[in-house]
Formats: C-alpha cells, sequence, structure tokens
C-alpha cells in the first residue's frame, strides 16, 4: 500500500499553502499525522517540486525520495500523470505497489481511520478504486439549480421536485480527502476505473483547503478539535 501526498509549490490561491501554517503548524503536518495513525499503509511518499516543500516534509518524517519533474507541477497537470510517474519511480527504487492511496495535503481535518476504512473497502469490495465523498446538500442539489434567462432566474432543470424529501440523493467528491485505487488501474490510463465505491465522510472531516476563507475555516476547526 503506497500512500501518496502531491504537493507542488506555485499554489496561485494561496501561497506556499502546503507548508502554511494553520494552527500553528505547516498544512502539510495533518496529513502526516494521518499518515502515522494508519495500520494500513506499507510506505507513504510525497511526490514535489519544491524544495521547501521537500524540506518541511523530511522535518515531519516524511518520506521524499525523488523530486517531481518540472513538467508534472504545473497547475493545470491533472493528478493521473503525477501518480503514473510516482509508481514508476518508486518502481525503479525497489518498491512495487499494487495498491496507490492519494491523500491530498489540502485537507487537513482526514483522519487515519478514514484512510484505513478506504483501504479495507477496497480489498473487501474487489472495486477498482474507493474514493472519499460527501452528501451533497439539498439546496445544492441539481433539481434545486437555477440559471439565468436574462435577468430572470429559471430552474434548470423542469418539474424538478420543490420539496427536500422528495429530492434525489446525491454524492460530490470532497477534494477528495482519501482515493485508494489499485495500480494496474493507474497504469492503464484510468484515476477511478469502471468499478468505483464511496467512502462515505462527514463535513466537518470534509474541507478542501483552496481558498484564504477555507484555511481560516480549517484554522478554527482544528483549534477547536485540539482543545476537546
Amino acid at each position: 500500500m503506497l500512500g501518496v501526498i502531491p504537493a507542488r509549490g506555485g499554489s496561485k490561491g494561496i501561497p506556499g499553502k502546503n507548508v502554511t501554517s494553520v494552527a500553528g503548524r505547516p498544512l502539510l503536518a495533518y496529513t502526516a499525522d494521518a499518515v502515522r495513525g494508519s495500520q494500513r499503509l506499507t510506505r507513504t511518499i510525497v511526490s514535489t517540486d519544491d524544495e521547501l516543500i521537500a524540506r518541511t516534509a523530511r522535518e515531519l518524517n516524511l518520506d521524499v525520495p525523488f523530486m517531481r519533474p518540472d513538467a508534472l507541477a504545473g497547475d493545470a497537470v491533472p493528478m493521473l500523470p503525477v501518480l503514473q510517474h510516482a509508481l514508476g519511480a518508486m518502481r525503479e527504487l525497489g518498491f512495487d505497489a499494487e495498491t496507490v492511496v492519494l491523500l491530498q495535503p489540502t485537507s487537513p481535518l482526514r483522519r487515519a481511520e478514514h484512510i484505513d476504512a478506504a483501504i479495507d473497502l477496497l480489498q473487501v469490495s474487489g472495486a477498482e478504486s474507493v474514493v472519499s465523498v460527501i452528501e451533497v446538500p439539498h439546496q445544492f442539489n441539481p433539481v434545486s439549480v437555477l440559471s439565468m434567462e436574462g435577468d430572470r432566474l429559471r430552474p434548470y432543470a423542469e418539474g424538478a421536485p420543490a420539496r427536500r424529501q422528495d429530492k434525489p440523493q446525491v454524492f460530490a467528491r470532497n477534494g477528495p480527502a482519501v482515493l485508494a485505487v489499485r495500480a494496474d488501474v493507474i497504469a492503464g490510463g484510468s484515476l477511478y476505473g469502471s468499478d468505483s465505491r464511496p467512502l462515505m465522510m462527514s463535513p466537518d472531516d470534509s474541507i478542501d483547503v483552496d481558498s484564504p476563507f477555507e484555511l481560516h475555516l480549517v484554522e478554527l476547526l482544528l483549534r477547536d478539535r485540539n482543545r476537546k
């Protein structure tokens, strides 16, 4: 079980996001905590192009066995080639993983039990991947979405149910905070495969830090956790 923490430099929304201080610690530290608490991960690495992130990761006792090439560090680069590179680099170093667990450092509220639950579900179900999800709040349900016609609001889906209890239950990936996927699926050119199962997570554990507002919200929640 290879855990991969993708932590590139060059964040635009929050400069230095992956190592920025949150509740007195680098953002990356909270994913390091979750990794240390996991009972299922065999090895976890950080894939980064940034020397400061690499140094911070090592100070957190995270493994940085290689540096990610610049060609895979742009903000428009999808996650699939990053994981393909990590698998190939680790294979050259003698570690041939059958399963990859993607752990975004921007999900600091994810805990070790979420990681282990995703791995357990992948193994028990025989699925190609397990991805963490959150139920979409009813006000953001697809049948609640509106469009604009001129200066007037119109239902995006005509004839959609208005009552909350009649709306369909739908889910969204929460970052994802956890993605456990079989290595042969990654090698075959897919991030999720054709058989993907959900790991349900609560809103309190699912904030993905992408803006200063989310960073502030996470800091408040982490400080509250630390007081308990």
